[in-house]
């Protein structure tokens, strides 16, 4: 099989792309870019359409063919992902330049160009810092009761297998946690083994009886902030704020919500041992798997949760990004200015897209909790100013605000992470070259770039192409 890096392993790729971006191809400097990683790609591909009277079908996209080649070249080099672009000249003439990837950039979710930059290793935004707080003369809710629970779980799973006390203190000690008496109630009845339960009926009955999927004692866990993954881009514009008297403290995790079980939709479900001002302790939580942080109460206790079976009384958890004063949005639709958005509380600022001319950020200079900013392009008015927010950890700016930075020597040293907006079409090797710019200020490793030459051919005639079955 080709190597990653021969032509071969791309050429049935490009050519495709040729065919579909003749157009761009044809104006000076024109390329095609993507991004192809083991799971999944972003390719400049035109709409494919269907034989008449069928559903699209994966034969209908060649592409899908060409890409595989790829992947599984990535596959067999150890590579998760690589962004590529190429110039591909009318006589067929490719140059191919491979991106990637850096331990340092994160992949974009979309598209050829860099993600986010970890500038400082093994950083974290503010809110995965967050412990929770101590709330004295925190109790379990008065519908606790471990006796109640394990009678009412032995007589819904008649045969079930439950932990000894040994495997029980082992996890106990594994943990380093000590289980709530309805906790360790709930594992005497059932040990959560997919192999008690060989019928998928069976299966599907035992989590019925609980009112939710039980998790094995050795795939028990601590849901603290360090088991929740997150993107920079997105972690760093949410803020943790918290009603008072809330239930469940806003925490991106928690050394005492121990996650046992799942609700069948991905999300887990976590004995609380460290409630709100307003919650009890040992409550159950729901840890939205789609959300970055927060979780959000399910019941009382797990007693209530089992004897009242309440699977689905819950409000899901909306994230705070966007409650203001912590976080602020200044766009068309949002704040007017800069000015709005300033409050001793601020700890995120957005400017985007916006009618009026561009922006002073020197309503904020001065503002002790800002820590990131994002700002489209062409909003701000000197982006010299972010020299004088001293506490960011987060920045996002386009391409010609980091290279005013950059030319000032005036890139704060305090950041963390870091990111290019991207709006619009971009040629992608200035934007890597930008990006390798900034990490070396952090002695960060650059994304590598490898140069392929080949030719493809001429280009069949228009509208020749033809469809071709999938081989995989």
């Amino acid at each position: 099989m080709p190597s990653l890096y021969d032509f071969a392993t791309w050429g049935p790729l490009l050519r495709i792309l040729r065919a579909d971006n003749a157009e761009r191809l044809a104006v000076p400097g024109g390329e095609v870019s993507g991004l192809i990683g083991r799971g999944g790609w972003s390719l400049p591909t035109r709409p494919r359409a269907p034989r008449p009277g069928q559903a699209l079908l994966i034969s209908d996209m060649p592409e899908f063919d060409a890409a595989d080649l790829v992947v599984d070249a990535l596959t067999a080099s150890g590579t998760d992902h690589l962004a590529f672009t190429a110039a591909i000249s009318p006589d067929g003439a490719a140059v191919l330049h491979l991106l990637g990837p850096s331990p340092a950039v994160q992949p974009a979710l979309s598209g050829p160009h860099p993600g986010a930059m970890i500038l400082v290793e093994g950083a974290a935004p503010a809110p995965w810092h967050r412990l929770p707080a101590p709330v004295p003369g925190a109790a379990p809710a008065a519908s606790a009761d471990p006796v109640l629970l394990e009678r009412t779980l032995r007589e819904r799973l008649p045969g079930a297998v439950g932990a000894t006390d040994a495997e029980i203190a082992a996890a106990q000690a594994r943990l380093g946690v000590p289980f709530p008496e309805e906790l360790a109630a709930l594992y005497r009845v059932t040990r959560g083994r997919a192999e008690d339960w060989p019928e998928y009926a069976a299966a599907g009955r035992a989590a019925d009886a609980v009112g939710c999927e039980v998790l094995p004692l050795d795939e028990l866990h601590v849901a603290d902030a360090a088991s929740r993954p997150f993107r920079w881009e997105s972690a760093a514009t949410a803020a943790l704020t918290q009603a008072p008297g809330a239930a469940v403290q806003a925490l991106v995790g928690s050394p005492g919500w121990i996650a046992f079980a799942d609700n069948g939709a991905g999300d887990r479900l976590a004995v609380d041992l460290t409630p709100g001002p307003g919650g009890h302790l040992g409550q159950i939580v729901v840890i939205p798997h789609q959300q970055d942080t927060g979780a959000c109460l399910l019941a009382d206790s797990l007693t209530d949760l089992v004897v009242k079976a309440r699977t689905d009384e819950y409000e899901p958890y909306e994230s705070p990004a966007g409650q203001a004063p912590a976080v602020a949005e200044v766009r068309t639709r949002g704040l007017p200015d800069v000015e709005a958005a300033a409050h001793p509380d601020l700890e995120v600022l957005r400017i985007g897209a916006r009618n009026g001319p561009p922006l002073s950020l020197a309503p904020v200079t001065a503002l002790p909790r800002l820590r990131t900013l994002a700002a489209h392009p062409g909003a701000l008015a000197d982006p010299l100013e972010i020299a004088r927010l001293t506490g960011l950890e987060y920045l996002e700016i386009a391409p010609e605000d980091w290279r005013a930075l950059l030319d000032a020597n005036a890139v704060p040293r305090t950041l963390a992470a870091a990111s290019v907006h991207i709006h619009g079409a971009r040629q992608v090797l200035p934007v890597v070259d930008l990006v390798n710019e900034i990490l070396a200020l952090w002695h960060r490793p650059p994304i590598p770039r490898t140069t392929v030459t080949g030719h493809l051919g001429a280009a069949p005639p228009a509208g020749s192409g033809g469809r071709r079955a999938r081989t995989r």
